[in-house]
């Protein structure tokens, strides 16, 4: 289970779309218990499916890798556009009573979903990677899976609540600015990886 647990968020916590968007949605304390569930289910049945032998399915399907590497580099150039472009149109500070319009929980989750789902790097972390180190503890497989499950959840829920004590520090719009531009350039770096 320490094992399971240790790779996990040794997997976990490079920042990546996904976690800079779940670090944003805390920011503006915006449907952080259902954003940081989503994440982590999501995870637990990537986990699940690689322990399981899901690998192996991939092997006999190879125009998945594409397909998944192609399409998320998409979503992540569009996203990282509107990042750039949030960055520099928002000229008010971002202290919830003076924010953007508010997004919708099924806008964020389908975003959640998007970031989650169509980001190769997520299937050749829990599926690939953990599903073949899980079969060097035989016989306790299930331990193994229990503790990557644990490491999700308590890495994602930590994000999106700890990311409540930085809101102080944005309520200044440079903050913000500075933010949404890491966020794209993150999310461009990213889409750009995928392709090349």
């Amino acid at each position: 289970m320490f094992a399971g647990f240790s790779l996990g968020i040794g997997l976990i916590l490079a920042i990546g779309a996904q976690n800079a968007f779940v670090l944003k949605q805390g920011i503006r304390n915006a449907h952080v218990f259902w954003i940081c569930l989503c994440c982590a289910l999501s995870d637990a049945l990537l986990i699940v499916a690689g322990v399981s032998g899901f690998a192996t399915l991939i092997n006999y399907y190879p125009w998945v890798e594409p397909l998944t590497r192609y399409g998320g580099a998409i979503f992540l150039s569009v996203y990282a556009v509107l990042s750039f472009i949030s960055a520099y149109q928002h000229t008010d500070s971002m202290d919830y009573s003076a924010a953007e319009k508010p997004q919708s929980l099924a806008a964020a989750l389908i975003i959640c979903l998007a970031f989650t789902w169509l980001n190769p790097h997520v299937y050749l972390d829990t599926v690939i990677l953990i599903g073949s180190v899980s079969t060097q503890y035989e016989g306790q497989q299930v331990y193994f899976t229990l503790g990557a499950v644990m490491a999700s959840f308590t890495f994602f829920y930590a994000l999106g609540y700890g990311a409540r004590h930085l809101g102080p520090l944005f309520e200044k719009p440079g903050a913000w600015r500075i933010l949404n531009s890491v966020v794209g350039t993150t999310m461009l770096l990213i889409a750009v990886s995928l392709v090349f």
